[in-house]
């Protein structure tokens, strides 16, 4: 596998997690394919790319979002065999995903990739619950469709979540650079799409700084 450029820490922050765990190297969605491989399971890319690859427009990332279902950790397994170690990471710390211990801890909804101890961390995975092959919020578990209808494929190939669930994922956080992803995207959303933008805030968020531009 090539080598990934490795960015200079953003942070304080962030300079105290290499020194304990080591750097994350810069990967974009094209890269992501290389990395996992001859995967026999669906992954799609969300967060900012996704509204790049949707709105033709580029803003500065500084990682990337990829998903794929929980229920397909063996094949994940199966492709990283050999290239890739593989670590459970959630609230409960992180730690290798291996014979020992082939299953993510349960409190994890996140996986780490990289080649070794000696390099940098590649993909951080984020496992969707999934529900018969059907896409899940994890954050609103009535919100159940098939994985077709809630992703799209660019021309290159690679699936990406669609805008609308993007942005309602990122109305949890309010960043700058989500309120920026926002405005960029809210001119290209059908009237269905901005419907489910909008439901969703205010149901969830009533107080939200985003509603008067939802309006």
């Amino acid at each position: 596998m090539r080598e990934f450029p490795i960015p200079p820490p953003r942070d304080t922050k962030e300079a105290d997690f290499q020194d304990l765990w080591g750097p994350w190297a810069f990967v974009t969605p094209g890269d992501v394919g290389e990395i996992l491989g001859d995967i026999d399971a669906p992954w799609w890319i969300a967060g900012g790319w996704a509204i790049d690859a949707c709105t033709g427009t580029r803003r500065r990332h500084s990682d990337v979002d990829v998903a794929m279902f929980r229920a397909d950790l063996p094949a994940l397994r199966t492709a990283a065999r050999g290239r890739l170690h593989i670590w459970s990471a959630g609230p409960d710390g992180i730690r290798p995903v291996d014979e020992r211990c082939p299953d993510v801890a349960e409190s994890a909804d996140q996986v780490w990739l990289r080649a070794n101890a000696r390099s940098p961390w590649l993909i951080d995975l984020l496992l969707s619950p999934g529900q018969d092959g059907a896409w899940v919020n994890r954050r609103d578990r009535s919100m159940v469709a098939p994985l077709d209808e809630v992703t799209w494929i660019a021309d290159d190939g690679i699936r990406y979540l669609n805008p609308e669930l993007v942005l309602i994922f990122k109305a949890k956080q309010r960043r700058p650079k989500d309120r920026v992803d926002l405005e960029r995207t809210w001119p290209e959303l059908s009237a269905a799409q901005r419907a489910v933008v909008r439901t969703y805030v205010t149901d969830h968020y009533p107080e939200h700084e985003w509603l008067d531009l939802l309006r």
